[in-house]
C-alpha cells in the first residue's frame, strides 16, 4: 500500500487533491461524510455510514425492480447506486425476462372458442404480413406485473411512431396461454378485423369503404347527356359573278336537295275530287 499526502483542496471545492511522494502521482478524493468520519477517526459514524448505502438498494430489491420491468440504467439512477453494481444482482433476472418472452411466443392466444392451434409468434408474423410491416424489427420482452402475472410486450415502429402491444402469458402444458391486454394486441390476434376494404374508382384513388356505400335500391337514377358535336367554324360568305353573295355550303347543300330522291306521297283514303271542266261539261272524270 502506497502512501499519500494531501495537497490541499481541490478547485471544484468537494474533492481533496492527495500526492504520491514517490512518483509524483497526484490522486483526487471525494471530501463526503465518509472522509470526514474517517478524519476524525469516528470508526462508529463509518460503520453506520456503510449500513446506510446497502441499506439504499438491497440486492433482492435490485432484482424485484428489474423484474418488474426496469432496466438497470433505470433502477441506478433511482437508487443512486453505480450501474456495476445493478448490473451484478440484474443478470439472471434479465434471462429470466428473455426466456419467458420466448416461452410466451410459443403459447397460444385465447379465442373466444377456446385456444387457437397456431402460437402467438406465427399469429404475429402473420399480423405484420397482412399490416405491410417487417417482422424482423420487432422486439419481445416480458416482466411481472403487480398482480404477479407475467405481462409480455412487443416493440416496433412505424415511421416515426413507436407501437407497443401487450398480453398476459399464463405458462402450462403445450406451452401455454397468452390473452390481449390492449387494442394492439387484439388487431395482431385478428387482423382482418381491423382493416377496412375501399373500393378504387378508375384512377386508382380510394372511394368510400364498403361498408358505407349505399345499396343499389338507394341509388337515384342519373341521367347521362350525349356529348355535344363541335360545329366547325363558318366560312366567311363571298360574292357571286353576279353581284350578290354566296354562303358557303349553301350551293352544295341546294345540288344536293335536287339530286335527292323525292318520297313517295301516300295516298289518302278520301274520295277523289273532279276537275272544274268535267263539271261544267257534265262529263264523268275517270281519274282517281
Amino acid at each position: 500500500m502506497r502512501a499519500l499526502r494531501v495537497v490541499g483542496l481541490h478547485e471544484d471545492g468537494r474533492s481533496i487533491v492527495c500526492e504520491d511522494t514517490a512518483r509524483g502521482e497526484r490522486f483526487l478524493l471525494p471530501a463526503d461524510e465518509r472522509l470526514r468520519a474517517a478524519a476524525r477517526g469516528d470508526i462508529t459514524r463509518l460503520g453506520q455510514i456503510e449500513i446506510e448505502l446497502e441499506s439504499q438498494m438491497r440486492p433482492r430489491e435490485i432484482q424485484a425492480r428489474i423484474r418488474a420491468g426496469e432496466s438497470v440504467e433505470q433502477v441506478a439512477n433511482s437508487g443512486g447506486i453505480p450501474v456495476a453494481r445493478v448490473e451484478r444482482f440484474a443478470y439472471p433476472v434479465l434471462l429470466e425476462r428473455s426466456r419467458t418472452a420466448e416461452m410466451a411466443q410459443a403459447a397460444h392466444p385465447v379465442r373466444e372458442d377456446g385456444p387457437d392451434v397456431q402460437t402467438l409468434g406465427e399469429v404475429v408474423a402473420y399480423a405484420f404480413g397482412v399490416f405491410g410491416q417487417d417482422y424482423t424489427n420487432a422486439s419481445w420482452d416480458s416482466w411481472k406485473g403487480e398482480d404477479g402475472k407475467w405481462v409480455v410486450g412487443l416493440n416496433w415502429q412505424t415511421g416515426r411512431s413507436d407501437n407497443r402491444a401487450h398480453w398476459c402469458f399464463a405458462p402450462g402444458a403445450h406451452g401455454g396461454t397468452v390473452s390481449a391486454l390492449d387494442e394492439n394486441a387484439q388487431a395482431l390476434m385478428d387482423p382482418n378485423a381491423y382493416r377496412s376494404l375501399r373500393a378504387v374508382d378508375a384512377l386508382g384513388r380510394p372511394s368510400a369503404p364498403v361498408e358505407e356505400q349505399p345499396a343499389l335500391e338507394d341509388v337515384e337514377e342519373t341521367v347521362v347527356e350525349a356529348p355535344v358535336a363541335e360545329v366547325p367554324e363558318e366560312e366567311p360568305a363571298s360574292a357571286t359573278a353576279d353581284g350578290g353573295l354566296a354562303l358557303p355550303g349553301v350551293e352544295e347543300q341546294v345540288e344536293a336537295a335536287k339530286a335527292a330522291p323525292r318520297p313517295a306521297k301516300k295516298k289518302k283514303g278520301h274520295p277523289a275530287v273532279p276537275a272544274w271542266e268535267d263539271v261544267l261539261l257534265g262529263v264523268r272524270s275517270s281519274r282517281g
